[in-house]
């Protein structure tokens, strides 16, 4: 049995001993690379699917749904932030059924991700059921992303930061990214307020600047690297490279991965009972 025929016969149990409410996993879509799939019935089963071009990750449906039982299809990665939420007690874990793929890699445009050449982990480290398959025979080039990365951390102070400042001067302040992002979950953003003593919702360099450093460093210790921000950008912007230099920040100083388990970061402040903000 392959992986989307396991799928298949898992998402229809549970819907029809109505275990779930809803299955929320990858369907065939119209430009040739999968998309979110909705399944409330055990009749359209059918429609769920698993290829190399099942790239979204899902977790950030899960978000706004707690009065829900859901099933959901994770990567290794997306099962990464599911731990990262519910060790910031943003999910119920009774609430949901994890179907977690192992997974070689997927593909955007047919070609290999960068994070996924990157990637060591090819099971979940959280989930109900694995769904197990032949391994896909992939051949990892060192990534394109990675030799720019190296490039920029080459560059002096200076250099860098005309770099990003040219970057950020091409964002639209669309939120795509934000949007995307299972972590970046705030009821209300800071970088959406217009009475925001920080930064406003201008669309100028400085406040551009402050929308995505602000973001980046929020995302310490929390982000899992799947990369949903930067493949959604309509301008390009390199925006994993923040998220990435961060990151091997927190592994230098804590030697800290996020999502490997329930652990809150160790740049997040928790309170104990007795504790209350001034």
């Amino acid at each position: 049995m392959n992986r989307t025929e396991q799928i298949q016969e898992t998402a229809r149990d549970l819907l029809e001993r109505e275990k779930v409410n809803c299955v929320i996993g990858y369907e065939p879509g119209s430009r040739g690379h999968a998309r979110p799939a909705f399944i409330y019935k055990a009749e359209d089963v059918e429609r769920l699917t698993w290829d190399e071009t099942c790239t979204h990750n899902l977790v950030r449906y899960l978000l706004k749904r707690e009065d829900e039982y859901l099933a959901i299809v994770v990567k290794p990665c997306d099962a990464r932030a599911i731990n990262v939420m519910l060790a910031e007690n943003k999910l119920f874990r009774e609430h949901i059924y994890i179907m977690g793929v192992k997974c070689e890699g997927v593909k955007v445009h047919g070609n290999l991700q960068d994070r996924c050449q990157r990637c060591t982990q090819r099971t979940p480290v959280i989930y109900d059921k694995l769904i197990d398959g032949e391994p896909a025979t992939i051949s990892y080039d060192t990534p394109v992303g990675e030799i720019a990365y190296k490039q920029i951390e080459s560059l002096s102070p200076k250099e860098k930061m005309e770099f990003w400042l040219e970057q950020f001067d091409q964002c639209i302040r669309c939120y795509a990214c934000r949007q995307a992002c299972p972590i970046c979950s705030c009821p209300t953003c800071l970088y959406e307020r217009d009475d925001s003593h920080w930064v406003g919702i201008g669309i100028g360099v400085s406040e551009k600047r402050a929308f995505h450093l602000g973001r980046a460093f929020h995302l310490a210790g929390r982000c899992v690297g799947c990369n949903e921000c930067q493949r959604v950008c309509p301008v390009d912007l390199p925006i994993s490279m923040l998220n990435q230099k961060i990151h091997q920040e927190m592994q230098n100083l804590f030697n800290y991965t996020p999502g490997l388990s329930q652990t809150i970061s160790p740049l997040t402040t928790v309170l104990s009972p007795e504790e209350v903000l001034p």
